[in-house]
């Protein structure tokens, strides 16, 4: 035990001395009360520590108290369904414990240490095993088994091993070292956790939001960021995201996010159906809450321990999707400690490593082959929402997280102000996956997936160029393929992209109906260009296909099959050209 006395407090910062030995990251207890912070400077036998706490009330002199570890996160069975803060305290039970607000140096295991799990060992006595294997499982949830790993630096035969119902505390197994195994294990959250391989990506997040399938989609193990204004709907986006992606596990942090919004987080997600099982969806769900108005420290550390977490259930094989909300308060806390810490600022006040901390972040994503057997795949994507003042996109936070991030998905105030939703701007968002993803989508959706979103793209593009010349000499001086093509990237616009997330039918859109509705808007496009020869364009916005279009994303999904083959049938020109 490293023992030392405060000798300076600024804010979130307090200056101790007398802790010969300590490391930078290693925990301490601060003050009487024993509030959390972490070691962020040595300078001989004096350190800065960031206190996760508030600091009120502090004085010279106190003890602060430190075993030398870093801050460590536990994991094991139990983590999913949790709502945990920055530094991984649950919640609910520091609520029971001190009402509605966390009073200092409360304190609670992240793990309950009573609930029995029944583990079931796949690893057998006189087996050698070492980091990564997997010894056994317990059913976490009903949609999600627990992979119990050998910990970190532990290697050894099995001397023992045995099935029954344990807590997390309990030794399931020993090796021939002496070293028992646990159903838990801990992890340096700023640490990333080892993989065998990275592996390129290959397939998709299936979002259901089809301006994210289609027009910018992003990699399993790939990283997008959402930045936008105040009230243009990223985390509205981001739920639906966590709500409908295709992922295993999902991890959403509110970093520095209003209390009012991750209070509708926090009550919405428990009674959130998973669309996969009819389960509840929090059964693959863990929430981090570090709200603006908790201790800006602790909202530093939040972002760590969700990658550390999401990490952990990447190791076991599966996919995971980590919600960041947002990395702009995250990068505002770091302004803040490293002005507390009187280092040189750099670009807006932010601190010079800012571009280095934001990769760091991103780059623990990826697709990967776990360490350890028997052989498996997983994959971490990372989705980081971006809140620049004023939507300036040329701010630092946004501009670092571009070079870094696979997809850009850029929100615009002025399609949020006239109610389209989700209001990503097709003409400045963009995504580099499209080249690795496009062996599957010809293998799994059409062949002519890619070719037709081209072609959509660049109705929207031109409409574009076209809107700017109406604004100047209005829409009679356009020929009538002019026209057509306005009102068919209005059809696209209103009718393809726009998508309502609290509609029980348009809420969620599979590939399958997607790729129907592209499909349906090209065909009608084309047979509508035929015909402008012979029909006048005001009898062709007359034509009943422009209704039908509207009403498509409104079939079940559950006749898909039936409806679409029969509307493409039915888009068909040919009968009304005869009638005319």
């Amino acid at each position: 035990m490293i023992v030392g006395r405060i000798s300076r407090i600024s804010g979130p910062v307090v200056n101790a001395r007398g802790m010969e030995g300590i490391k930078i990251r290693d925990l301490v207890r601060v003050g009487e009360l024993g509030l959390v912070g972490e070691v962020i400077e040595v300078k001989g036998d004096t350190v800065a520590i960031q206190v996760y706490e508030e600091t009120d009330g502090l004085t010279v002199g106190e003890p602060v108290r430190s075993e030398g570890k870093p801050f460590l996160a536990e994991l094991g069975p139990g983590l999913l369904g949790m709502i945990y803060d920055g530094i991984q305290r649950p919640l609910e039970i520091i609520r029971d414990q001190t009402g509605s607000f966390i009073a200092r140096g409360a304190t609670a295991d992240p793990l309950d240490r009573t609930k029995r799990w029944h583990f079931v060992p796949t690893a057998q006595p006189g087996q050698f095993v070492s980091q990564g294997d997997i010894i056994g499982w317990v059913q976490e949830t009903p949609a999600i088994q627990h992979k119990i790993m050998v910990p970190e630096g532990v290697s050894g035969k099995i001397v023992w091993i045995r099935e029954g119902d344990f807590t997390v505390d309990d030794p399931v197994a020993e090796l021939d070292t002496g070293q028992q195994l646990l159903l838990k294990q801990w992890w340096p959250i700023r640490r990333p956790r080892p993989i065998l391989q990275k592996i390129a990506a290959g397939v998709p997040l299936v979002t259901g939001q089809r301006i994210f399938d289609v027009f910018f989609p992003v990699a399993k193990g790939g990283s997008a960021i959402v930045p936008g204004p105040f009230g243009s709907g990223k985390t509205v986006t981001q739920q639906a995201l966590a709500k409908w992606s295709d992922a295993d596990i999902v991890i959403y942090i509110g970093c520095g996010e209003r209390g009012n919004e991750m209070t509708e987080v926090l009550t919405e997600f428990p009674h959130l159906e998973d669309p996969r099982t009819g389960a509840p969806l929090m059964q693959r769900t863990v929430l981090i809450a570090n709200t603006s108005n908790m201790p800006v420290a602790a909202r530093e550390t939040s972002i760590y321990t969700g990658i550390t977490i999401a990490e952990y259930y990447r190791d076991m094989g599966y996919d995971v999707a980590l919600m960041a909300d947002s990395t702009s308060r995250w990068a505002e806390a770091l302004r803040e400690i490293s002005g507390r810490l009187e280092e040189m600022p750099g670009e807006e006040g932010y601190p010079p490593y800012l571009a280095s901390r934001i990769a760091e972040f991103y780059e623990r994503a990826g697709r990967a082959i776990c360490l350890g057997n028997p052989t498996r795949e997983g994959s971490v994507t990372v989705i980081g929402a971006v809140s620049p003042p004023g939507g300036d996109f040329s701010e630092p936070v946004t501009q670092n997280s571009l070079r870094i991030a696979g997809a850009f998905w850029a929100l615009d105030a002025r399609l949020a102000y006239s109610r389209h939703f989700p209001a990503i701007n097709w003409l400045t968002s963009y995504t580099l996956y499209l080249d690795a993803l496009q062996e599957w989508y010809t293998q799994n959706v059409g062949a002519d997936f890619l070719q037709m979103r081209r072609e959509l793209l660049e109705i929207l593009q031109k409409e574009d160029e076209l809107r700017k010349i109406v604004q100047l000499v209005g829409r009679e001086s356009l020929s009538e393929p002019d026209k057509l093509l306005l009102d068919i990237a209005r059809t696209i616009r209103d009718d393809f992209l726009r998508q309502n997330a609290f509609h029980e039918v348009d809420a969620f859109c599979p590939l399958k109906k997607q790729y129907y509705m592209m499909k349906a808007i090209l065909v009608f496009y084309d047979n509508c260009r035929r015909a402008l020869g012979t029909i006048p364009y005001e009898e062709i916005l007359k034509f009943p296909g422009w209704e039908q279009l509207s009403k498509m994303r409104y079939i079940p999904n559950d006749q898909i099959e039936a409806f679409f083959p029969k509307l493409l049938e039915e888009l068909s020109l040919s009968t009304e050209v005869k009638s005319l």
